[in-house]
């Protein structure tokens, strides 16, 4: 993706629960929002986030949410 074309750029990348292996990116969009995408198999559990963002980027990508999914939690 270029961000010179309005595209997103990834920043950072999301750690599966193993703590090793890469299950998503998180993207910076030109317009200044965050976003997450995932690896081919979908949403998994994240335990880190490498480098490590701000906490008001985490807050944007719920990263808390991102550490429950698949564990049934409802919040």
């Amino acid at each position: 993706m270029n961000d010179d074309k309005g595209e997103g750029v990834a920043i950072a990348n999301l750690i599966g629960i193993d703590g090793y292996n890469i299950v998503g990116w998180v993207y910076r969009w030109s317009t200044g929002t965050h976003a997450v995408m995932w690896d081919v198999h979908g949403p998994q559990p994240v335990s880190e986030i490498r480098p490590d963002l701000t906490e008001e980027q985490k807050q944007e990508i719920d990263f808390d949410a991102l550490t429950r999914i698949g564990r049934g939690d409802s919040g």
